[in-house]
């Protein structure tokens, strides 16, 4: 009989009048690889929470750590108990150094007296040994990649001593490679003995990594799975309730050219770069991470201004300064990291919203109609199916999936003609993925023109009738989606 770890009987937790956990049973076995997944908004975030410590559970529910009871609400007895989490963000200080990082938290304890800097670089090293892996121990976190980032978290997290270790979308910014490395990182610990709670949309990730499977929707247990019983369609049916498929529906458009980009440049991070966006088309740009994707649409966007080439929209050329006069000129981005760069998390959901048109939003006397405020947030809340129980509910209190609703909200608020999105469905769920295509398509029918930016082929491959392949920062292929078959085009892909 396996050895449980941890422990949740009858588990409760609400949150006001929204019963974000109902009597939830779940275990984690020692030293096994345990998935769990659901849709967005669904209570993944809350289990970890309570596992953590970080929040309490209502009256009656169990947490058993290690054996030991635990009311929940204690990050420092979960601590004790060996439980570490690695959140998306990563939690990285920026402005101190590898070896300090990794580190850190054994000089959160009060026992520990003075810094010895020698003590801080012999356990960093200890710890990079342990995982067979090379990190410049003096290189700022804020120079790394974000799958150096990533090895650095673990490694904090090893540096304590960690007997359990949950990793919330670890994968979300990582490329293939990066992550054959880190789940052979993963499956080296598990030798070891650490048990992994490993949480995941990406369902090809979690049938390759995942002993089993635990499924979650709309703060229930669904059911726990061993890894040979399902496969990826069995899944994304029991996250969204839904028999989800995908297949190509691609929207007409006309000859009319809006964008047209010539022989742009921009030192190295892109070069001698061209294409045309037509009116209502959606245009895929896939390439690996690093390939020069987002510099290239910050460039459009005005933040990163090109070296020399031309951006001419409805064939007059436009330089633009910064993103005030792309905005002006609407053109819209939404960028890959919603995080850092698309929301306000300490803000509202209305005033994330709203922030991009505020000035429209003013009457005569200076004063922003708060009527028009709310109906043009309920408006997106509806349309994009955004789960906020009130529109003055703070951006960070919302799922991932519903995070990255609020900045497409903010940016579809502006009425633009031309929408960048950069990794729009990056970290969220397969039901919310497919809401996002769904919205694309009928913005794409409306006529606006649409560039998405994917590192995922089929995310491309079933949106996009045409695909720019981006390589170390230049098109090297276009590719006719329709004339070729998912396999086939993401050969082409690979093949650069």
């Amino acid at each position: 009989m396996e050895e449980k770890i941890i422990e949740l009987k009858h588990v409760n937790k609400h949150y006001g009048g929204v019963h974000a956990l109902k009597d939830i049973d779940f275990d984690l076995n020692r030293g096994e690889i345990h998935c769990l997944i659901g849709q967005n908004g669904c209570g993944k975030s809350t289990m970890i929470k309570v596992i953590s410590g970080v929040i309490d559970v209502d009256e009656g529910s169990e947490v058993i750590l290690d054996g030991r009871k635990s009311g929940g609400g204690s990050a420092r007895q979960a601590m004790n108990n060996g439980v570490r989490v690695i959140y998306q963000d990563l939690s990285l200080f920026p402005n101190l150094t590898v070896a300090e990082n990794i580190a850190f938290d054994r000089h959160v304890d009060k026992s520990v007296k003075g810094v010895s800097w020698t003590q801080i670089y012999q356990k960093a090293e200890e710890v990079i040994d342990r995982m067979h892996i090379e990190l410049n121990l003096e290189s700022l976190a804020e120079e790394l990649s974000i799958a150096d980032r990533q090895l650095v978290a673990i490694a904090r997290a090893l540096a304590t001593n960690a007997k359990i270790l949950i990793m919330d979308e670890p994968t979300s910014s990582l490329t293939r490679k990066e992550v054959n490395v880190l789940f052979s990182i993963i499956k080296s610990l598990q030798e070891k003995g650490m048990t992994i709670m490993f949480v995941s949309h990406k369902l090809d990730e979690i049938i390759e990594i995942a002993e089993r499977i635990t499924v979650m929707r709309d703060g229930q247990m669904i059911s726990t799975f061993e890894n040979k019983d399902v496969d990826e369609t069995n899944l994304a049916h029991l996250i969204s309730g839904q028999q989800i498929t995908y297949q190509q529906d691609f929207v007409e458009h006309g000859d009319e050219e809006v964008l047209r980009i010539e022989n742009l440049s921009c030192g190295r991070q892109y070069r001698d770069v061209s294409f045309s966006v037509k009116k209502g088309e959606i245009l895929g740009i896939i390439g690996l991470l690093g390939a020069g994707r987002t510099e290239l649409a910050s460039s459009i966007f005005g933040m990163n201004p090109p070296e020399s080439g031309k951006i001419l929209l409805h064939g007059r050329e436009v330089n633009f300064r910064n993103n005030r006069e792309a905005i002006a000129s609407r053109i819209a981005y939404v960028p890959e990291d919603r995080l850092l760069q698309g929301l306000v998390l300490n803000q509202s959901v209305e005033n994330n919203t709203i922030i991009s048109i505020i000035q429209k939003l003013k009457n005569k006397l200076g004063m922003i109609d708060k009527k028009e405020c709310r109906a043009i947030t309920q408006r997106w809340i509806d349309e994009l199916r955004i789960k906020s129980a009130s529109p003055e509910i703070n951006a960070s209190a919302m799922s991932g999936g519903n995070q990255q609703k609020i900045v497409i909200s903010k940016w579809l608020s502006t009425e633009p003609e031309v929408l960048i999105l950069d990794q729009p469905t990056n970290g969220i769920d397969i039901a919310a993925k497919n809401t996002i295509y769904e919205l694309i398509r009928e913005l794409s029918r409306q006529g606006m023109s649409i560039i998405m930016i994917s590192d995922e082929a089929a995310e491309i491959y079933y949106n996009c009738p045409r695909a720019l392949v981006m390589h170390k920062g230049k098109i090297v292929k276009e590719l006719d989606c329709s004339a070729i078959t998912e396999s086939e085009f993401s050969q082409e892909v690979l093949s650069d």
